[in-house]
């Protein structure tokens, strides 16, 4: 295999001859076999690095300290990033010690590389585009890489409100289709009053509907970031006026109002941002997890469990038992959101454990959020897919259950008083009676009456003033 050697600081290694990245990039390669998933799985953070890069260089050259020719090499090398070339190059570990340093420096290495290719040089020759005097310049990884970090999350959280929005359309389609269909409501998992099922599915929705708002109102953190702070948010070697124009070519290059931080050491090293954003993928998963309980419990049976809902069959459910079909769609749902309630113990760990000026952990929590994040938005679209749009009712087993049903006592309070009402539901327990057949045996109330109370506009809709 043809090479070209390069040195730093521990001294010289060959290096792949077609390689776009360097040294630095093979040294964590051969440190950091932790996980066996690479940067190049995750390209909305190499186009996050790209954006940074490009930014970085078009302030460098604004404040007068990069050439036009190598600011424009950098940026067209970062073009092709953009693009997706070339992420094959970037082949570390996410899991990696050093703060993130691996990664940036396996982006600088790629894009010098590139950029001396588009400039007529051989790869490896540094004197004309370097990855560190060049590509880096002005920079550190304490501010290039949680600043690729709030771009990609930003991206990240774009797709899972996307797939979110999918999963809420369903459940509200699902609310009218079911519209005024009755249905029992239950506390404590015992009958207790009359609902619809198109309330049911409102309130799915509407879960989801703020689950979206709270991810809305977190990813304006993001757009505050540190670029400029360099080292600690002294900014040390970066010279005046690049912050502010980093952030402005990086507002221009992705149409977001990405800022400078006020506090730039504080920005630095504090990463409550990610705490916040986990907080609400945790939520969201409680959220789902919840309806897909409630789902599976309410299409139990299908001849002796409650019945109420028949999910799509998607697949034999049993090797041994004929017929049987599982709920596995909720199923999978729990398992997605049991595994994003543990990346958030995980984020939270990582970011109270970043000492002084800089948090040494943020590689374990890029790889956390961007997993949960994922991991949400494809259970959003296959719960709402392969599951909801199919979901069926099963009506009149549902409506018998509430005539039929004790609860239905309850809207008797007003009228016949709580003593009368209990009466009633004793009776009915004891001998197994409807409610509706002992308040008219017992000439509690007149039929026309009764029916009026337990019509189901006067049972399950708060009345207004």
């Amino acid at each position: 295999m043809s090479t070209r050697q390069e040195h730093d600081l521990l001294g010289y290694r060959d290096i792949p001859a077609d390689a776009y990245y360097g040294i630095q990039t093979l040294r964590a390669f051969e440190n950091f076999n932790v996980t066996n998933v690479r940067l190049h799985q995750f390209s909305t953070f190499i186009r996050a690095f790209a954006n940074v890069k490009k930014a970085a260089a078009i302030a460098n050259h604004e404040v007068g300290v990069l050439a036009a020719e190598i600011k424009d090499a950098i940026c067209s090398a970062c073009d092709e990033l953009l693009a997706n070339q070339l992420h094959e190059q970037f082949i570390v570990d996410m899991f990696q010690g050093g703060a993130g340093t691996s990664t940036n420096m396996n982006a600088n290495e790629v894009i010098a590389n590139r950029a001396l290719e588009l400039l007529g040089h051989e790869k490896g020759q540094y004197q004309f585009v370097h990855p560190n005097n060049h590509v880096n310049l002005s920079q550190s990884t304490n501010d290039a890489y949680p600043t690729a970090l709030h771009l990609a999350l930003d991206d990240y959280c774009v797709r899972l409100l996307g797939k979110m929005q999918i999963l809420h359309d369903s459940f509200l389609n699902k609310s009218k289709a079911f519209g005024d269909k009755l249905k029992m409501g239950r506390t404590h998992l015992q009958d207790a009053v009359p609902m619809t099922a198109g309330q049911e599915f409102q309130s799915f929705a509407t879960m989801i509907e703020k689950e979206m708002a709270r991810i809305e109102q977190t990813r304006e953190q993001l757009y505050e970031i540190n670029m400029g702070a360099t080292a600690i948010g002294t900014g040390l070697n970066a010279p005046a006026g690049y912050a502010e124009a980093c952030a402005a070519a990086l507002a221009n290059l992705t149409g977001k109002p990405y800022h400078t931080a006020a506090d730039l050491v504080q920005a630095t090293q504090d990463t409550s941002v990610y705490v916040a954003l986990s907080g609400n993928l945790r939520l969201l998963a409680t959220r789902l997890s919840k309806i897909a309980n409630d789902l599976r419990l309410q299409s139990s049976g299908p001849r002796a469990g409650l019945a109420q809902y028949r999910l799509p069959e998607m697949q034999p459910g049993s090797s041994i038992m004929p017929g049987k079909v599982n709920p596995v769609i909720p199923e999978v749902v729990n398992q997605a959101c049991f595994h994003v309630m543990g990346i958030d113990h995980s984020v939270a760990l990582a970011s109270e454990a970043g000492q002084l000026q800089l948090n040494v952990f943020e590689p374990v929590i890029a790889f956390n959020l961007f997993t949960g994040i994922n991991m949400l938005a494809h259970i959003c679209e296959t719960f709402a897919q392969k599951c909801i749009d199919g979901i069926e009712m099963n009506e009149e087993h549902c409506r018998e259950q509430v005539l039929s049903n004790i609860g239905l006592v309850t809207a008797l309070n007003p009228h016949i008083g709580y003593e009368a009402s209990s009466h009633v539901a004793r009776v009915a327990q004891q001998t197994g009676g409807s409610v509706y057949d002992i308040v008219l045996s017992e000439g509690l109330l007149d039929k026309d009456k009764l029916d009026e109370i337990i019509a189901p506009e006067n049972m399950v809709y708060p009345r207004k003033a």
